[in-house]
């Protein structure tokens, strides 16, 4: 408040007091109700006076610019600084608290963006693990020196670019294969029962893929084909076959996902007297992948994974056996929803001249053998696959109509085993299914073996012939 405010009050009410004695000499003079009068004029200006020396002399210090501050120091800023001081300290309590508050909230997406870690027994979707990133790619091989220059061209790098979303749901379906056969090394030991160990696979790989009918899921049944025979067993209902510590056995497993395939294979064998055959159809398979390419021909891919298959050997019981390339047994190309896309990867010399391309999938897959090296069919029949390229064909039989039906909805052109038609419920069927074969729809694979006594072994991975490069998508730590 302005001191020429204050003063003026004052002034008035000193003038007001020089008036009173008038006024009591009057009321002397008419009685005692003047008296009184001027008795309460005179207490009210006292009282009016007392607080207004109060106000100026407060006013007066303000005046002066003097203050006490918090530390008993006279500042005439003192107030001032004492609010502002409090305003500080509220502003740097609030900004510690949005700090603490940003903090945690960069706490919890780290948290939250942290990436899953597998279980065991495998059960989170591998979708899941990787949700937000890219999954993993498989090994990146150069092409020949002759096709190098893909490497660099833009036309093809955009291309590559186009296809990315395709490749990236077939490395999930190749993340599925590797992680559920880590865990299946883990499990299968001598004494395991062949039915629960392939029951327990194609479970873990429906899981991890999540699979929704023909959308993903299985690609064909499980292959446990064990020593002399090479390729496409698997137990039926009841089989009792116990896996023994001298066995070698191929262990061949397909997933999917909208139809795109990885078909890939390792072998087991306990007995360290097998690592030799072991080791010739690895590395075989691995020149068959080296040789793979853009143009590269097919039967010059058979003749190199012939010279090195061949070129090994293993001493089995005291006598040597030179270790054979199976020469009908092939690898092949990859359709959508169609293992064997039209083109065979020979394993021997002689084979023909087409030639690879672009854009294609192949499964490289090599056999060694320390029998003839050729097999037939025998054993009872597990692998059945509905042929690609059949149209309608009227049935009779409303049970193969049925059946039929079912098989679909549920596999298409996909590869099944009776364990499957056993799995969706279906009963009595053989015959209904005999039907389908000997009418052309259904085409029955059944196993295929080499002379008993022998030994097989197998090694399998699924390769991309990229634009700019080949990229081998079921490869692992393990093979």
């Amino acid at each position: 408040m302005p001191a020429d405010v204050l003063h003026q009050p004052l002034g008035h009410e000193i003038a007001e007091s020089q008036d009173a004695a008038p006024i009591e000499d009057k009321a002397q003079e008419d009685g005692e109700g003047a008296t009184e009068l001027s008795k309460s004029q005179k207490k009210k200006a006292k009282k009016k006076a007392s607080a207004e020396r109060k106000a100026l002399a407060a006013d007066s210090q303000t005046s002066e610019g003097t203050a006490v501050t918090a530390n008993g120091h006279s500042d005439a800023n003192g107030h001032a600084e004492a609010n502002g001081e409090a305003e500080s300290s509220a502003s740097a309590a609030g900004s510690e608290s949005e700090e603490a508050k940003a903090k945690k909230k960069s706490k919890a997406k780290k948290k939250s963006a942290a990436p899953l870690e597998q279980t065991v027994p495998p059960s989170i979707p591998v979708a899941d693990l990787f949700r937000g990133r890219q999954m993993p790619e498989g090994e990146w091989q150069r092409y020949t020196e002759d096709q190098r220059w893909r490497e660099t061209d833009e036309e093809k790098r955009e291309i590559e670019r186009l296809d990315a979303d395709m490749i990236n749901d077939v490395r999930q379906a190749a993340e599925v294969h590797r992680q559920v056969r880590q865990y299946m090394r883990g499990i299968i030991k001598p004494g395991i029962s062949l039915f629960d160990m392939c029951e327990t696979l194609e479970d873990r790989v429906r899981t991890l893929i999540q699979a929704r009918g023909l959308e993903c899921g299985t690609a064909f049944p499980t292959g446990c084909s064990l020593n002399y025979v090479a390729a496409h067993w698997t137990p039926n209902a009841g089989d009792k076959t116990v896996l023994g510590a001298d066995d070698v056995m191929k262990v061949d497993f397909g997933t999917h996902i909208g139809g795109r395939i990885i078909d890939s294979a390792f072998t087991v064998a306990f007995n360290p007297k097998y690592d030799p055959l072991l080791t010739a159809v690895r590395d075989a398979t691995n020149t068959g992948i080296a040789e793979a390419g853009i143009d590269a021909r097919l039967g010059d891919i058979g003749a190199a994974i012939q010279e090195v298959m061949e070129s090994h050997e293993v001493e089995l019981n005291g006598r040597t056996y030179p270790v054979k390339s199976i020469r009908n047994l092939n690898g092949h190309s990859i359709g959508r929803y169609n293992i064997h896309g039209g083109k065979s990867v020979p394993i021997v010399k002689g084979g023909e001249g087409t030639r690879m391309e672009e854009g294609e999938f192949f499964a490289i897959e090599t056999f060694g053998s320390t029998g003839k090296g050729f097999v037939h069919e025998d054993l009872e029949t597990s692998h059945y696959m509905k042929n690609y390229g059949v149209g309608h064909v009227p049935l009779r039989l409303p049970r193969a109509k049925a059946l039929l039906s079912t098989i679909d909805k549920n596999f298409s052109t996909l590869a099944f085993c009776k364990r499957y038609l056993d799995r969706l419920g279906e009963t009595k069927y053989q015959m209904a299914l005999k039907n389908l074969c000997d009418q052309g729809i259904i085409d029955p694979y059944p196993p295929l073996c080499d002379t008993r006594g022998c030994y097989v072994a197998q090694f399998e991975h699924t390769l991309y012939l990229h634009p700019t490069r080949k990229e081998v998508l079921s490869r692992g730590d393990d093979y």
